[in-house]
């Protein structure tokens, strides 16, 4: 049979007994959402990312499911989804929830297992979850035993058995080296033991945020039918697995992370976790590059791998090297029996050099359409022969492609992809020259590539005057401009920028640098995070607006219904960077509808470690899937008029002590890793906000690190936008203008706008930190204190809270 795509469709009515107990937007969002339904356009994105982004990493042959054959269903997530991460980032008031369970029964070619669903409803009743509160969510639900007794009935009544397990994430903590966590539980292997006895034909779900310990699993071996990765799909979850499992779609989502043999065996994991700092000892070998360079024998499932019901050939494979570029172009050919997508990988091997280099790095991928069997899309991926080059963090400081030979590969994955062509680098060539910033200062060993294997030497330490860089680059005070205006006026190109501004007063100018004090403020919709922009009356009476931001990545958190996204990590699985810019520009356009001018996402920090509480919200360990996926949400969201804010610049790579740890990070992973996926993001999709880290990058916290907001963010990459803090900051003096602190260090960082305002417990007033300085020897500047105003006046400008009067 061919796969093919189905519509998202809306079930009409009450539910009236079990068999038909389908979940649908109608029916579950109408008593809670106020009259709230999301747009069908944005349901069926939704639905089909959900799809797309589920890795299949096994199939004997029991899947899809015959239409004809009953099912029964282990696991009580089956009716307590874990639909989204806990925290800021997934707390949306979505307009309904379709469960796994209601995602099966809906799908008209899947037959489920009343009896044993009813006992799970009945126990689940029984047994209610606590869902605990802030930064103590559980990591998992209490799962009901599963006696021998009890599946040994069910496979009287069905000849397949999926049992699903479940794994929360959340913001502000870890997942855990525990059972539970990390770990099967015990009940989890007393079901998955009683489930295999009975059954020969076993599908194992894993609703997770994140990856978990897979040898525990695959000791089962052939017991275990197949393994699919549904991860966490936001309202459509149900829908997603059950397109998936049924064949309506077959499954093309594939890893965004390495699946190693244990958790030990993965780069930095001793140098995680700490409370007040992490030496990130692995530096550029984060991922798949340490695995595919170092320890190939290490990995269950590598990097970009996840089946299909179908086989695809690369055919007619072209490599071409001219003007600067490298392009491979493959005839993609379904040589299977179903119908199917498939994603192309094009991977390079640098030569070691002096600098060291890994054996793979992503530089290119597509995904293709819908392939019929027997049929082929031509495909053609093109990137810079400069994008292979390396950074010089310890003599140039510089981007060079040192001389030899460069390998370019072209596959599925990282691992069975093919050499498909040499580039040969006749000599040593800086591609881009920089100057040292944000550099260590303490010392520690880095883990280097040699020709002989892993060698360790000491980090290249900062050496250079921060503070002469940051006084040469002082700006001049704009002398005040006497005639009325507003903002319109500068929009409308009456008067400039730096005249409208040098209108302000100093108590305008610090009330632009910071939010109106409060989340929820009454400026902007109910339940906002927060308000900045015109937060005086005075301040609107010259045409500045209050822009409203609203948490995210997974929707608009709003006391309003809002539609509830997939994970961050499952639509970076599925690798289709165009599917996810048209799923969020219908996001920008619930936005406008709900009263949200900032939404705070996408998150692209990277996944250092699969025990990061916080990866569900970010993309993967690889920087350049990264950034392409995180330029494809934003341009996606600001096609319909609204701002994205990509979070959290940078290396917020775990949520232990977040405020006070200091991430401890080589100039070259800084660069080459860990910034890369925001530099791709803000030059290809050009974000109207950005937002800083509460974690230190060597030494200074983020809300204050000129080096890499000013230097470079708007120094290197151009960033014209609006930098804001995540939600309150650390109180500090500058070591450079020790007479200067908070705000006003914080400005002169470059970092625009406190959020939301004040601190946890606001008096709603100033702190006077911004302009106690003012006038003052090495003080804060009217010069300063009028290019923040510009650059925040220069989107709140183009914003879409810029509308109605103040369009006059």
């Amino acid at each position: 049979m061919n796969i093919v795509k189905k519509k998202a469709f809306k079930l009409v009515g009450k539910v009236v007994n079990a068999v038909t107990n389908a979940a649908t937007a109608q029916d579950m969002g109408s008593k809670k959402n106020n009259g709230y339904q999301p747009d069908e356009k944005i349901v069926s994105l939704c639905r089909q990312i959900g799809a797309e982004g589920i890795v299949m990493l096994k199939n004997n042959d029991v899947l899809p499911l015959d239409k004809e054959r009953t099912v029964s269903v282990f696991g009580r997530v089956q009716r307590d989804f874990f639909y989204v991460g806990y925290g800021s980032g997934g707390d949306v008031n979505a307009p309904y929830k379709i469960s796994l369970i209601d995602g099966l029964r809906a799908n008209k070619n899947i037959t489920v297992n009343e009896n044993l669903a009813a006992v799970y409803e009945n126990w689940c009743k029984e047994n209610p979850v606590d869902d605990g509160f802030w930064g103590h969510w559980p990591m998992c639900y209490e799962e009901m035993p599963v006696s021998n007794a009890l599946a040994a009935e069910a496979a009287q009544e069905s000849d397949t058995a999926i049992v699903v397990i479940g794994r929360a994430a959340g913001e502000d903590r870890e997942n855990k080296l525990e059972k539970g966590s990390y770990y099967l539980t015990d009940e989890e292997h007393a079901m998955l033991d009683a489930v295999t006895l009975s059954f020969k034909k076993v599908i194992l779900l894993l609703n997770c945020g994140s990856i978990m310990d897979m040898c525990a699993i695959n000791a089962y071996g052939d017991r275990i039918s197949a393994i699919l990765y549904v991860w966490q799909s936001g309202m459509e979850s149900g829908n997603s697995i059950a397109d998936v499992l049924s064949g309506d779609v077959s499954p093309s989502g594939k890893l965004t992370d390495t699946i190693a043999t244990s958790y030990k065996r993965y780069p930095g994991c001793n140098d995680f976790g700490d409370k007040k700092f992490n030496c990130y000892t692995e530096d550029i070998y984060v991922g798949y590059r340490y695995f595919e360079t170092f320890k190939k024998h290490r990995v269950l499932y590598p990097f970009g791998f996840g089946l299909s019901y179908t086989q695809f050939a690369f055919e007619n494979v072209d490599f071409k090297a001219a003007d600067g570029k490298i392009t491979v172009a493959a005839d993609i050919k379904n040589v299977g029996e179903y119908s199917g997508k498939e994603v192309a990988q094009v991977y390079f091997e640098a030569p070691c050099g002096r600098l060291g280099k890994p054996a793979r790095s992503l530089v290119a991928f597509t995904k293709t359409g819908l392939l019929a069997p027997d049929e082929s899309e031509r495909v053609e991926l093109c990137f810079n022969i400069a994008d292979m080059a390396s950074y010089d963090d310890v003599t140039e400081f510089a981007y060079i492609l040192e001389k030899g030979e460069y390998k370019v590969y072209l596959g599925a994955d990282v691992r069975s992809a093919e050499c498909r062509g040499i580039y040969v680098q006749e000599a040593d060539e800086i591609t881009l020259q920089l100057s040292q910033t944000a550099a260590p200062v303490v010392p520690f060993d880095r883990m280097k590539a040699t020709p002989d294997g892993i060698t360790y030497e000491t980090v290249t330490l900062a050496d250079y005057d921060l503070k002469q860089i940051i006084l040469d680059n002082i700006p001049d005070v704009t002398p005040r401009y006497t005639e009325p205006c507003t903002l319109a006026d500068v929009k409308n190109g009456k008067i400039t920028m730096a005249q409208f501004v040098s209108t302000l007063s100093a108590d305008e100018l610090e009330a632009l640098s910071r939010g109106d004090y409060t989340m929820n403020s009454p400026l902007g919709a109910k339940g906002n995070a927060a308000v900045y922009g015109g937060v005086l009356e005075s301040m609107r009476k010259k045409g500045i607006p209050p822009v409203t931001t609203t948490d995210g990545p997974s929707g608009i958190r709003l006391t309003s219904c809002a539609s509830l996204m997939p994970i961050g990590t499952e639509i970076a699985c599925s690798w289709n960077t165009a599917l996810a810019k048209e799923l969020y520009a219908e996001v920008g356009k619930e936005m406008k509808i709900l009263g949200s001018d900032v939404l705070l996402a996408p998150g692209i920090n990277i996944h250092r470690n699969p025990l990061c509480g916080r990866n569900f919200e970010y993309y993967s360990e690889d920087p350049y899937l990264t950034g392409k996926m995180a330029a494809a949400v934003v341009s996606g969201m600001q096609s319909s008029g609204v701002s994205a804010c990509p979070k959290h610049f940078a290396c917020n790579n775990q949520e232990t002590n977040r405020i006070y740890n200091d991430s401890r990070v080589s100039e070259r992973a800084l660069r080459e890793i860990y910034l890369k996926g925001f530099e791709i993001c803000v030059k290809e999709a050009k974000p109207l906000n950005i937002m800083t880290s509460y974690n230190k990058i060597n030494g200074v916290w983020g809300h204050y690190h000129y080096e890499l907001c000013t230097r470079i963010l708007r120094g290197e990459w151009g960033y014209e936008g609006c930098i804001m803090t995540d939600w309150w900051m650390r109180s500090s003096k500058s070591p450079e203008f020790p007479a200067m602190c908070d705000q006003a260090y914080r400005v002169r960082a470059g970092v625009n706008v406190l959020m939301p305002g004040g601190g946890r417990v606001s008096n709603k007033k100033p702190d006077g930190t911004l302009l106690k300085t003012l006038g003052q020897y090495n003080g804060i500047t009217m010069g300063e204190l009028q290019r923040n105003a510009a650059q925040i006046l220069g989107f709140v400008m183009q914003s879409s809270a810029m509308k109605g009067d103040y369009l006059k």
